[in-house]
C-alpha cells in the first residue's frame, strides 16, 4: 500500500513538471487563511473499535500559480496549519457497563500539495484536484473518559494503549482532496476543500515486542479559505 501511494505521489509530480515545461506561463501568488473541522480515526493493528474523533483546523494558505495548460490551471499549494487529531474508543463491557474513552492529540501540520485547476483563473468558479505529500508533529495531548466502566473491564491491549502516550511525534504522510474556487476579477478566492488524509507513519512504537504493529492517523478534512492575491500576472 505504502508503495502504490508513493509512486503515484511521484507519476503526479512528474506529470505536473512536465506539463509546467510547455504551458502558458504564470506568476500569480495568493496568500489567506483557512478554517475547518477534521474527522479522525487511528488505524490499530490489532484493531481497537472507534468512532470519528472531531476537532477543529485552522491555518495559512500560500498558494503560487505557474503554468496553465490548455484548460489546466497548474498551481503549487503550501499550508501551515493547527489541527486536533486522536480518537474515540465507545467502550461496552457486560450488558449494563458502558463508557467513553477520547484522546486528544494537537499537531502542527504543513501539506505541500500540487492544485490543479479547471475553470475559470478570475470572476468565476473554478474546480480543483490537489495531491501531495504532509508532515506534521504533535504538541501535546490529553485524555478524558465518560461511563461507568473502568480500565479493569478492558482487554489487556487497551489498558496498554490508554497508559501509553504518544511515543512517535513525528508524523508525515500524504494528502488527496478535491475543492472549489470563486474567485473576483479583483483578487479574491474564497475556497472550499474536501481531503483525505492518510499517515505513513504510526504514532506508537511499532517492534515485534511492541503491542501495536500499526498506528497511523486517517484524517476527513472540510476546509474553507479566503486567499487574495500579491502577486498577478498581466494578461
Amino acid at each position: 500500500m505504502k508503495k502504490i501511494v508513493i509512486l503515484t505521489l511521484l507519476y503526479t509530480l512528474f506529470t505536473y513538471n512536465v506539463l509546467a515545461q510547455v504551458g502558458d506561463a504564470r506568476r500569480d501568488l495568493a496568500i489567506g487563511i483557512n478554517g475547518g473541522y477534521a474527522l479522525n480515526q487511528v488505524s490499530f493493528s490489532p484493531n481497537i473499535n472507534q468512532k470519528m474523533h472531531g476537532g477543529m483546523t485552522m491555518g495559512a494558505t500560500v498558494r503560487y500559480t505557474c503554468e496553465k495548460y490548455f484548460s489546466m490551471i497548474c498551481a503549487i499549494q503550501g499550508e501551515l496549519n493547527y489541527i486536533q487529531l486522536g480518537w474515540t474508543e465507545d467502550i461496552k463491557y457486560g450488558d449494563n457497563l458502558s463508557g467513553t474513552y477520547k484522546r486528544d492529540a494537537n499537531y502542527i501540520q504543513m501539506p505541500i500539495m500540487v492544485n490543479l485547476g479547471f475553470g475559470k483563473e478570475k470572476g468565476g468558479v473554478k474546480g480543483c484536484i490537489l495531491a501531495g505529500p504532509h508532515i506534521g508533529f504533535c504538541l501535546g495531548e490529553k485524555t478524558s473518559t465518560s461511563g461507568e466502566w473502568s480500565d479493569m473491564d478492558l482487554l489487556a491491549r487497551q489498558i496498554i494503549l490508554h497508559e501509553t502516550p504518544i511515543q512517535k511525534k513525528f508524523d508525515y504522510g500524504i494528502t488527496l482532496g478535491l475543492g472549489m474556487d470563486v474567485s473576483t476579477k479583483n483578487g479574491h478566492h474564497f475556497t472550499l476543500e474536501g481531503r483525505y488524509g492518510l499517515s505513513l507513519s504510526n504514532i506508537l512504537n511499532s517492534t515485534k515486542q511492541d503491542t501495536f504493529s500499526r498506528s497511523a492517523n486517517n484524517v476527513i478534512t472540510v476546509k474553507v479559505a479566503y486567499l487574495f492575491d500579491i502577486l498577478k500576472t498581466r494578461n
